[in-house]
């Protein structure tokens, strides 16, 4: 696996984690580490994390001759 598959990986897992936490416990962990949820850098990490979604949306279509 490539190292920009593993690093989208990482950080789908990480959103994952967040939303779960969201519906669980309505608490936003991107937010109250980077300072809400309007903050910029909340909002870039938001940003980088769906790329990376979308990324990671590849990954079901690859074959092993792609990899």
């Amino acid at each position: 696996m490539k190292i920009i598959d593993r690093i989208a990986l990482l950080l789908v897992i990480v959103g994952a984690v967040n939303w779960g936490l969201i519906g669980l416990f309505q608490f936003d962990l991107v937010a109250w580490i980077f300072g809400g949820q309007d903050a910029l850098f909340s909002r870039i990490i938001y940003t980088i994390v769906g790329i990376c979604g979308l990324w990671c949306c590849s990954l079901l279509f690859r074959t092993k001759a792609m990899e």
